[in-house]
């Protein structure tokens, strides 16, 4: 069982949003999960071009760390996203990977995963960008445990109460992995987009040849 931090924020060691993913990783890891964190601003993920060449062949022209890291989100089973608020959204490193994984959007690459995200921000905001992240997690297929954001302008005090939350929440995203939470109206949701993208797939099969055979391989072709 193995859950990934991914923080956006480029303050390093200095960073709350730090302290909030480094808290649900600690929840896991008490629930015998093992853990990964990763800084996104040490690693280069370029902008993507909208080439298309991932639809067709499932590699992408891009020559950076993007390769690596979407590897090992594959490899675990619990995705965690942590992130500041820029202008209620996310940082450009976030966003940058986002945009790299419309395969995963078409192939559904997270189903049968777990994920949450945590926030910071200085006066209000965080709420907006927690929703905005795990948004995208249920889009690429993932089941959302639960999400945290807090407004650290407004009350310096609130970080650490946030902290505990977000130890709780690490804790439910092992025991969700694990089976002992389930999410059934999230599952329902997943089946009936899974269904939407087959379509999609099946009605390009010549220039989404990759992602028909993911589809076949899958069992989900219809």
């Amino acid at each position: 069982m193995k859950v990934i931090g991914l923080n956006a924020s480029p303050k390093g060691k200095e960073s709350n949003t730090l302290r909030l993913v480094n808290a649900v990783l600690a929840g896991a890891k008490a629930e015998r999960a093992e853990t990964e964190l990763v800084d996104l601003y040490t690693l280069r993920i370029e902008y993507c071009t909208a080439c298309g060449t991932c639809y067709a062949t499932g590699e992408c022209t891009l020559l950076d760390d993007f390769t690596d890291l979407f590897d090992r989100m594959m490899n675990a089973e619990g995705i965690v996203l942590g992130a500041p608020n820029y202008i209620d959204s996310v940082p450009a490193p976030m966003k940058a990977l986002f945009d790299r994984m419309a395969d995963a959007i078409h192939c559904q690459m997270l189903t049968g995963k777990f994920g949450c995200s945590v926030c910071t921000a200085g006066g209000s905001g965080e709420t907006e960008v927690v929703g905005y992240m795990n948004k995208v997690l249920t889009t690429l297929g993932a089941n959302v445990v639960g999400g945290i954001g807090v407004a650290i302008g407004r009350d310096p005090a609130a970080l650490g109460k946030a902290e505990k939350e977000a130890r709780d929440m690490g804790k439910n995203l092992a025991r969700s992995i694990r089976g002992e939470l389930s999410y059934p109206e999230q599952d329902e949701v997943h089946r009936q987009k899974r269904e939407y993208f087959c379509q999609l797939v099946k009605y390009n099969k010549e220039r989404f040849a990759h992602e028909y055979d993911w589809y076949v391989e899958m069992g989900w072709m219809k």
